[in-house]
């Protein structure tokens, strides 16, 4: 099998637009759609590099289905491919929410949406429970890793201790372990252990790394330089213009924290994002967070993107440009957390790539990461409670229990968990079901 031919840019550009539209099914399936195209079918990659990138995404905040897309393409063609690739992996996911947020918030007493998303409610708990166990198999190791999982639960739904704290202590808890116990914070053995060929790819095993992607600390400096510079002209921009204590400037700050903090994929920060957007800003409501899960769970792109949700109902709420110009208003909200969550991760992809390239099967320690995985899950598993009360108990434990919601979160659960439906499927029985009821019902 003869080695492929050159990508051109333009060529690279097509895949990766094509790729922002069917990204569907989360980061598992994301990622094994870029396998099968990029190191299958396409060859661009081989398998061992492939893996190799997707191992340090893995070990960074953010969305790795989204970053690995940000590396493949920068290691393909420099910066600017990365930035191509990255940002087109979201753009199409933004538009189409910012459409979606709209018909949401405008039409979402019709008895048609409201069905559905009286169906889908249900199913969202499900998938959330359904998360943190997946997780949790591959995170909760033994006893120590339990022993995380519980306490990071009581703390935050005893405790009500803030997000950032729990991953802080679930860090140093790892780092302080891996010098003592390091055989029970190890990550394990890797994606690489099962690598087979496909034929020669165009960035092989053996391709060495292209001048942009050797290391020097001149570049790294700059790519830092170049990625604060657009961070402080954003958030300066938004602070001189409304102010900071602004709703813009403020959703600008936050989910700059939120993007650092996403270890363990989107349903990790969901909890931050809640306690955040819900309890201390009240930029939207605890039943409309669920609502904005559902929508991201359907659209194609990183699931993170749910925070372009949390960015459109808040800037509606709120009149970030007045009363007579809600849409516009709750778009450039959209459009601004997205860039704020986004940002860091082109910044660590473009200035970590050459380290990773110099280190093939050399990465870090990873103990303070295992740590935070295992906390991640009893966090996911607080939420999964907090869903299920608001679905089962509309309004409140004083109102009556929805046994219909209740059963849809069961058989939704059955679904995931015995009979391994996808989400969009399972997601799509459960709108027509909740559309019916509320029909006969109404």
């Amino acid at each position: 099998m003869t080695r492929p031919k050159p990508v051109t840019f333009a060529e690279a550009l097509r895949f990766w637009l094509k790729l922002g539209f069917i990204s569907f099914g989360g980061p598992a399936g994301q990622i094994a759609i870029m396998h099968t195209e990029l190191v299958e079918r396409r060859r661009w990659i081989s398998e061992r590099r492939f893996l190799h990138a997707l191992n340090y995404c893995m070990l960074l905040p953010g969305p790795e289905a989204q970053q690995l897309a940000t590396y493949i393409g920068w290691l393909m063609h420099r910066s600017w491919g990365g930035i191509v690739a990255g940002a087109l992996f979201v753009l199409p996911s933004l538009f189409i929410l910012i459409a979606l947020s709209w018909v949401y918030l405008a039409f979402g007493d019709v008895p048609l949406v409201a069905g559905v998303f009286y169906g889908i409610k249900p199913a969202v708990t499900a998938l959330v429970l359904h998360a943190a166990h997946r997780i949790g198999t591959r995170a909760l190791k033994n006893g120590w890793m339990w022993g995380i999982a519980a306490a990071s639960f009581v703390a935050i739904f005893a405790l009500n201790l803030p997000f950032p704290a729990i991953v802080a202590a679930a860090g140093v808890i790892g780092w302080v372990g891996s010098r003592r116990w390091p055989q029970v914070f190890a990550l394990g053995g890797g994606q690489g252990t099962d690598v087979r060929g496909y034929g020669p790819a165009l960035i092989d095993d053996d391709t060495p790394a292209p001048d942009h992607a050797r290391f020097t600390y001149s570049r790294l400096v700059r790519v830092i330089a170049v990625g604060l510079a657009l961070w402080l002209l954003a958030m300066g921009g938004l602070v001189v213009w409304q102010g900071w204590s602004a709703t813009l400037s403020q959703m600008g700050w936050f989910f700059t924290k939120a993007a650092l903090l996403t270890f363990g994929g989107a349903y990790a920060v969901l909890p931050y994002v809640y306690q955040g957007a819900v309890e201390n800003f009240q930029w939207l409501t605890g039943p409309q967070m669920i609502d904005g899960l559902a929508l991201g769970e359907t659209t194609p792109g990183p699931l993170i993107m749910v925070v372009a949700f949390v960015g459109y109902v808040g800037g509606w709420n709120q009149a970030v440009l007045g009363p007579d110009a809600l849409f516009l208003g709750a778009a450039l909200a959209a459009t601004v957390v997205t860039f704020f969550t986004f940002l860091p991760s082109f910044v660590f992809i473009l200035a970590g790539g050459p380290l990773v390239e110099a280190t093939h099967g050399r990465l870090g320690f990873t103990a303070p990461l295992s740590a935070i995985t295992a906390a991640v899950v009893g966090v996911i598993l607080n939420l999964a409670l907090f869903f299920a009360y608001h679905v089962w108990w509309p309004q409140g434990f004083q109102g009556a229990f929805d046994g219909v919601s209740a059963a849809i979160t069961v058989a939704a659960a059955v679904a995931l968990f015995r009979f391994r439906v996808g989400v969009i499927p399972m997601l799509g029985a459960c709108a027509v079901v909740g559309l019916v009821i509320t029909l006969l019902t109404a």
